[in-house]
């Protein structure tokens, strides 16, 4: 998500907060537009799963998600009553995680209701965290995929393996070894746990490429399908230089399941702290 993105949303999420018997709440009408439903109906069933986690957890629905009506303008200046709900940070919170967490709003809306000094450089970082255990739960469902695809073909466990390293070799120009030595990787861990976002995401659309193109064009056997992936892995790279990104030379990043773990331990802070706000 790129900062003028964080800088727009920030601004919307901040100026639809209101304090109501000093408690800063949200209109779930509102929400619901900021969060990009357009349909009523459909947003009130994320509402739900969050009415059914605050349960779950033993907080009151009614603390968090109290009901309200509110005036709307309708056609001639005419006003209309419609139903709304008030949501405590909490509450929004919960909605948040129970929504697509693919759409650029929801993304952003987890972690802005988990940061709460709501600056907007705080919420940045974050985003970059989440977005990189994001990019690497996707390349692990992705291979996982793969691995399915190719066993089908022919292609055991540790033929995958193989595929899988020449991929890296093609993509980065370093085998696993010399890539691992490089970013200071232990023996017993995957690359991608250490490889920034962008890498993480390279590799997840070589794969994807290979993934369709060997269903495509019914390619069997281990050779056919490793020269496949070589190629997907190899146009990879070709896009990245011609866009000025090195891939081998890019620094090593965090331990995602350090990050993995800050995150889990942030989250479980922040459902502390704003059930205190209730």
């Amino acid at each position: 998500m790129k900062i003028e993105e964080i800088k727009d949303l920030f601004a919307k999420f901040e100026s639809a907060a209101s304090v109501l018997e000093g408690v800063e709440c949200w209109s779930a009408r509102q929400l619901q537009v900021l969060l990009g439903y357009s349909r009523w109906e459909n947003f009130e069933k994320v509402i739900q799963k969050a009415k059914d986690a605050c349960t779950q957890v033993g907080e009151k629905i009614t603390d968090h998600f109290p009901d309200v009506t509110k005036m709307i303008m309708i056609a001639k200046g005419a006003e209309r009553e419609i139903d709304d709900i008030l949501l405590t940070r909490y509450a929004c919170y919960l909605i948040a995680q129970n929504g697509d967490s693919r759409k650029v709003e929801i993304a952003f809306a987890q972690n802005y209701f988990a940061v709460q000094t709501r600056r907007a450089e705080v919420i940045e970082q974050r985003l970059l965290e989440f977005e990189r255990v994001k990019a690497r739960e996707k390349l692990s469902q992705t291979e996982k995929q793969l691995s399915g695809i190719l066993y089908e073909r022919g292609v055991d466990g540790k033929g995958f393996a193989i595929i899988r390293s020449k991929g890296d070799q093609a993509l980065f120009r370093l085998n696993t070894q010399q890539l691992k030595n490089r970013l200071g990787v232990p023996e017993s861990r995957p690359v991608a746990d250490f490889l920034p976002t962008i890498s993480i995401k390279a590799k997840d659309f070589a794969a994807e490429m290979t993934s369709v193109n060997v269903q495509s064009k019914n390619l069997k056997g281990q050779n056919q399908i490793e020269n496949e992936h070589v190629d997907n892995s190899s146009a990879v790279r070709k896009m990245l230089l011609e866009r000025g990104i090195v891939p081998e030379n890019l620094p090593p990043a965090e331990d995602v399941k350090k990050v993995q773990r800050k995150l889990d331990g942030d989250d479980k802070k922040v459902l502390k702290e704003l059930k205190k706000t209730k």
